[in-house]
This record gives C-alpha cells, structure tokens and sequence, in this order.
C-alpha cells in the first residue's frame, strides 16, 4: 500500500507519510458563518470526508479538526444592515439580529446540510470566538521574532510584515513585488500595502460584543490568524495535512503557512485543494443567476443522490453542474441500489440499499483500492464499483450465487467507503425504496423468462406497465438493467 496525494506547496504528488505512524491529523477549513452554505462548502466537506473514510479503511486513526469562522466583517456587515433600512428579507433572515445570534443560526444551517448529506461530524470542531488567549499569544510570538508589529497609527490594529518573512508567497509561487494588496483594505498604518492584519482595532459604530481585550487595544483577530491559532492548539505546531477549497490558496492559506512557518512551526505538512463547482462551465455567480445551492439540490434528488454528484469527481477537478446532472446521479445510484435489492432475494444477508453497514466493511477490490491509493481518484473508484454492479447482475442472471455474494460483499464495502449510505434519508423512504426494487426485479425476471421462451407478447406487456410506472429497462450483454424516469 502506498497513499500518494496531491501536495499544493510543492506542486507534485507525493507518497504520503503520518508524522506519527497509525495516526493522521487533518485540518480542512470549516464555515465563516454569515450565511446560507453554498454547494461549493459541501463539495470540499464531502471531498474531506472522502478522505477521512478512505485514511480510517487503510487503518489509521484520523483525527480531523474543522473550524468555524464565527466573527467576521461579514458577519458584522449582516447583522448590521438587520438594523436598518437595508434590511433583504432573504429565506432565513432576521430583523435585528445579533451577530453572534446570526452567527450561530447558520452554523446549524451548515450542521444540518452536513449532516444530512453523510459528512462525518469533526473530531474536533473549534469556533474562532473561543481562542482569543492563543490568537493573542501567537501575535505576540511574532512580534518578538521581528515579524509583525502594531500599526504606525492609532487604529489598534496588528499587522504581520510580509517582507521580513522571505518565504511569503511559496505556496502559491508568486514574488511580493507582483502582489496587490487587498482591494478593500485600510493602507493606513501599514509600512507595506501588503501586510494583513493579526488583530482589528475596535472601531466606532462596531458592537462592542464583537471585541476582546488584547495588549494592543480592544479588537478582535484577523481571519488568517484564527486559524492558525486553532490548529496549532489542538494538532500541534506540525501536523499532516491542512485541506481547504481551492479559492482559500491565496490570501488565507498563503497568509497562514507565512505567519505559522514564521513563529517557528512546522505547520502542514500537505496542503490538499479540492476544485470548484461552476454552472454549464462559467462561474457560479448571484449577480448572472447560474447559483443552485444544496437545498435547491435537494428539493431535486435524495441526499444519497446529491452526495453521489458532489463527490463524484476527483477532488481536484472542477465539477460542472448540468441540467441533467442529478438525473444521471440518480441513474447511478439506483442501479446500485437495483442490484442490491435484487441481490436481497435470494441472499438474505444483503444489506438494504442505502443502509449503514453492521459490520466493518469487507476488503474493497484491488482496482478500487488502487483508485483511491492514487490521490483519491473518484472516478476510477466509482468505474470499479459499477463493474462489481454489472458482475453481480450476470451472477444472478445465471444462478451463482457465490460469485453474487462476493459482488454483494464489494458493492457494500465500496459504497461504505464513499459514505454513500451514511446520508440522511428517512427509515420509510429506504424501506418504500427497497421494496420498489425488489417489486421491479420481479418483473424483470418475469420478463426475462418471457423472453428466453420467445413470448414477445408478454415481454412487451411487461415492459409496457415498467414505462407506464416511469420505470426505463435497458436490454444490455448482462441482462437487463432499470432506472428510474425523471424531470
């Protein structure tokens, strides 16, 4: 066995090592929870999760940490305009609310989308508000190492100094001299536009809820030094792997690895990135109207579907949402959950589709396993799970039963891996759905057995009430397979 995947900072993929051996510890960067979650949240949850299952099969002890961002000028901004005129009435939204209330109505809002959708709960789940002790002890670290300093005017703001670090812009490759600043930054009180801020001066109108006491003056801490406060606390100053979407590179990981790597941590030792979700191949965006969001999803297909979609690409990739994308998951999904309950007939021993495995999944096939060895490639995997699919059918078509009981033993250690069966989905719906399936195999044995006497009439007629029902047959080499009519 050996695990290779995907390292940003040094641009290669490379054999993955814990620095504790049986152990890793990942931290992926959570919510800043100043509103609804976006599909783009949810892929790079789904995609850590992935990671997390896939690590636990090969044996290790994974211990992941997930932030929640909840204080922040976005927040704040939110909150405020609860109190005035320029209140939107959006779904969810309240006149008058406190940003830490608001901060922590979304953070259910995450929680439940989480949830509902398989991604195992953190173990470990920090706020930013917590740990302003350990903020304010990394600041001052970096102040004594000549790194950062407070600002050259009365703001009470703290700014780390780009150029002293000579390391700054490794991660994403990029020389100081060819940085802007950010375009929305205060240049006061900088010696370098470039410089981002430790810790933010309190400032008049502000709540005073949303500032702590610090040797520079009332405040609250920079976005960036959150984090690294965070996982330094609960994972060390050197650990494995620190994950995030790729939008976070730059600034927010870039800032972070600088300011980490400059108090004297080791700090990541591989940075993983999944890709973006765009619409029809062009950038989700609310201003052009191309944005669905995971309650959109789901209102459209079951969270085993939806969960299907998101994590069906490999991480890396981009993934464009289509029209159809949800129909062709669905597809997918019940032809897993086709053969699993056509499987329950004559094996009683089969899981139901869609249900949590008992026991601890069974070896998955070597191809599979090779897949996910290789920087978590998806859709390999996913090709080897649906060949095991399409063996276990021609097993059952011809009566071997040994050979369906190990496709059977795949299909379910595969789709256990993939998390594919821990979504939320009500007890009711499993059961209707599996006994769907059983009912559907029924008639396709029946109609199988037409055919094999050469009674098209009846073959037909069975295909017919299928169609009727919104039920599509496909005649194919292994027999036939069904889905279900969408849209």
């Amino acid at each position: 066995m050996t695990l290779r995947f995907y390292d940003t900072a040094s641009a290669e993929v490379r054999d993955f090592v814990p620095l504790v051996p049986g152990q890793v510890s990942l931290y992926y960067c959570g919510a800043t929870v100043q509103g609804m979650p976006h599909v783009g949240h949810i892929r790079s949850a789904i995609a850590f999760d992935q990671l997390t299952r896939w690590l636990q099969y090969r044996g290790f002890r994974v211990t992941v940490v997930r932030n929640v961002t909840d204080i922040d000028d976005k927040i704040l901004a939110k909150s405020a305009a609860s109190f005035g005129p320029d209140f939107e009435d959006e779904p969810g939204a309240l006149r008058n609310e406190e940003w830490w209330a608001l901060a922590y109505r979304y953070e259910q809002e995450f929680l439940k989308a989480y949830d509902t959708l398989g991604v195992s709960r953190p173990t470990y789940e920090p706020r930013a508000t917590g740990h302003i002790p350990e903020m304010h002890a990394l600041i001052q670290l970096l102040i004594d190492r000549g790194h950062a300093y407070p600002a050259l005017d009365d703001s009470g703001d703290v700014y780390f100094d780009v150029r002293s670090w000579n390391k700054y812009g490794t991660l994403t490759r990029q020389k100081i001299d060819d940085m802007q600043g950010a375009p929305d930054a205060d240049p006061r009180g900088k010696k370098d536009p470039r410089d981002f801020a430790l810790w933010k001066g309190y400032k008049d109108g502000e709540p005073t809820t949303a500032s702590w006491s610090s040797p520079w003056g009332a405040g609250r801490p920079g976005w960036h030094l959150e984090c690294s406060a965070m996982v330094t606390k609960y994972l060390g100053t050197e650990f494995d792997i620190h994950g995030g979407g790729l939008d976070l590179r730059f600034p927010h990981h870039e800032n972070e690895m600088a300011q980490s790597q400059a108090a004297g941590h080791g700090f990541a030792n591989f940075w993983m990135h999944n890709g973006m979700v765009t619409y029809a191949g062009e950038k989700m965006s609310k201003s052009i109207g191309n944005t669905v969001s995971p309650t959109e999803m789901l209102e459209l297909a079951p969270p085993r579907v939806v969960r299907y979609y998101l994590g069906q690409a490999q991480y890396r990739s981009v993934l464009d949402y289509q029209p159809t994308s949800l129909q062709e998951a669905a597809a997918a999904v019940e032809r897993i959950d086709g053969f699993l309950s056509r499987a329950a007939r004559v094996l009683p021993d089969t899981p139901a589709a869609g249900s949590p495995a008992d026991a601890p999944a069974a070896c998955v096939p070597d191809a599979f396993a090779a897949a996910m060895d290789d920087d978590l490639n998806v859709p390999q995997a996913l090709a080897a799970l649906h060949d095991a699919v399409r063996a276990g059918n021609t097993a059952l078509t011809a009566g071997d039963l040994d050979a369906a009981g190990q496709a059977v033993a795949a299909v379910t250690a595969m789709v256990e891996v993939l998390g594919l069966n821990a979504t939320a989905q009500p007890a009711a719906d499993e059961e209707a759905n599996t006994a769907l399936g059983v009912l559907i195999e029924a008639q396709l044995e029946a109609r199988a057995r037409a055919r094999a006497s050469k009674d098209w009439a009846a073959s037909d007629a069975i295909r017919d009430t299928l169609a009727a029902a919104g039920v599509v047959v496909e005649d194919g080499p292994d027999g036939a397979s069904w889905s279900l009519k969408r849209g």
